[in-house]
């Protein structure tokens, strides 16, 4: 890997409306930055990220999920801009791709792109049916010759409609040597990249124009934008899924989160939503249903299913309102209106209707562990802890509050009564 990738994410992102930084708002489960990163390390073995706004949260956030990302903190104060976020950056490499992490929808394709040829400056720009509002790139002999803010333009360069995309790869010398010479005197005081252009262009440099598609390099200024990418996203995730074989029953209704991975025979249905890091094998997950950070094989959830984190679920049935969480399952069958928490269950078991775990006194959680060939009746409550052994029958409307032996059948149940006449005594004669 011979180039260098730097990543500006330093903005506070105003428009976000949000205490939380712009760039770890979040896009199919990962931060925007996050795709940026990811992105990026498929090209090179030298990233630096730009910070400033909530530096320190940002830094460990990535130190959570990343090695060998540098950092470097822009002095907003006295050098604020794109440019100024620049000062004091060096980076290993003889070329230099400059990024936005709010930009998550880039793709390797499209920094290869950038990253090619020989001229001195690749810069992304994009042509736009309407480019009200931006400036201009001006370009003769496939090369550029000027960038124009609008209110600049003269009539003949108001028609153009190629627009700067903000990427740019530098020859690395050249941009340490154009960095320390930005100046900021403009209306806003600030430093800006664009400026690097202007002095190529006047040095005689080569400034070659790659031409890119503007949903890759849409950036990400407010919710609304959010949204947007967060629809581009999921198709792209969607469409590859189904390319590769999972089967999707009108999946605009379906949500899948960019860290879940298929293998074999999967079909998820409408309404389906898969979240964390899940792993499905040969899975079919019903209408209206919802996974998440958990393990399925050879299982089938739903429909209004819910699984938790830190489920596993192996040659499992999960019927219609039911909730597993952070339960293993191997071969049993949970068919409907029942909450299985903190619990391990073994092959053959059958869990009745309304059946819950008392996982939780209040102050602590407790394992609830079922042997194999079990039947628990309707509307048992299991007070964790608790271990019920193989072949067991739990009468319906039990309370099994200590551990269960093997073969037996365990019942706890108020004597039923009945009142002669009582209807009529409380409602009048016959």
């Amino acid at each position: 890997m011979s180039i260098s990738v730097v990543i500006l994410a330093a903005g506070q992102g105003t428009r976000m409306k949000s205490s939380t930084p712009k760039v770890l708002h979040t896009i199919s489960g990962k931060p925007m930055l996050f795709h940026a990163i990811d992105a990026a390390r498929e090209i090179s073995d030298d990233i630096t990220v730009i910070l400033h706004h909530q530096a320190r949260r940002i830094q460990e956030e990535i130190e959570k999920e990343y090695e060998n990302i540098l950092f470097h903190k822009q002095d907003a104060e006295n050098f604020p801009g794109t440019g100024g976020a620049m000062k004091g950056v060096h980076t290993k490499h003889s070329r230099t791709l400059i990024l936005n992490g709010d930009m998550p929808l880039i793709t390797k394709s499209s920094l290869e792109a950038l990253t090619s040829g020989d001229a001195d400056i690749n810069m992304s720009v994009i042509r736009l049916e309407d480019p009200s509002g931006y400036g201009r790139v001006i370009i003769e002999d496939d090369k550029v010759v000027e960038i124009v803010e609008q209110k600049d333009c003269s009539e003949a360069q108001l028609c153009t409609r190629t627009v700067n995309a903000g990427i740019y790869a530098v020859d690395t010398a050249l941009l340490e040597r154009y960095i320390p010479l930005l100046r900021n005197d403009n209306a806003q005081k600030e430093y800006y990249l664009t400026d690097i252009v202007k002095m190529a262009v006047d040095e005689g440099r080569t400034v070659h124009p790659v031409y890119v598609e503007e949903e890759e390099f849409k950036g990400v200024n407010s919710k609304l934008d959010l949204a947007q990418a967060e629809e581009i996203m999921q198709r792209r995730i969607k469409e590859a899924l189904m390319m590769s074989g999972v089967t999707m029953r009108l999946p605009e209704t379906i949500y899948i989160d960019c860290r879940t991975t298929f293998e074999g025979e999967c079909e998820l249905e409408n309404g389906v939503r898969i979240q964390g890091v899940s792993q499905l094998v040969n899975a079919h997950i019903k209408a209206h249903s919802v996974i998440e950070d958990s393990y399925l094989e050879n299982s089938d959830v739903g429909p209004m299913g819910r699984v938790r984190p830190g489920s596993r679920l192996v040659d499992t049935h999960i019927g219609n309102f039911v909730e597993v969480k952070k339960s293993i399952l191997n071969g049993v069958k949970v068919g409907h209106l029942a909450y299985i928490g903190d619990a391990e269950i073994g092959e053959g078991s059958n869990i009745g209707a309304g059946v819950i775990t008392c996982n939780y006194d209040g102050k602590n959680k407790f394992r609830t562990i079922i042997g194999k060939n079990v039947f628990v009746g309707s509307d048992t409550q299991l007070v964790a802890p608790v271990c019920i052994e193989d072949d067991v029958i739990i009468a319906a409307g039990t309370t099994v509050n200590k551990d269960v032996e093997k073969g037996v059948l365990a019942i706890s149940r108020t004597p039923m009564r009945t009142v002669k006449d009582f209807f009529y005594k409380f409602f009048g004669d016959k």
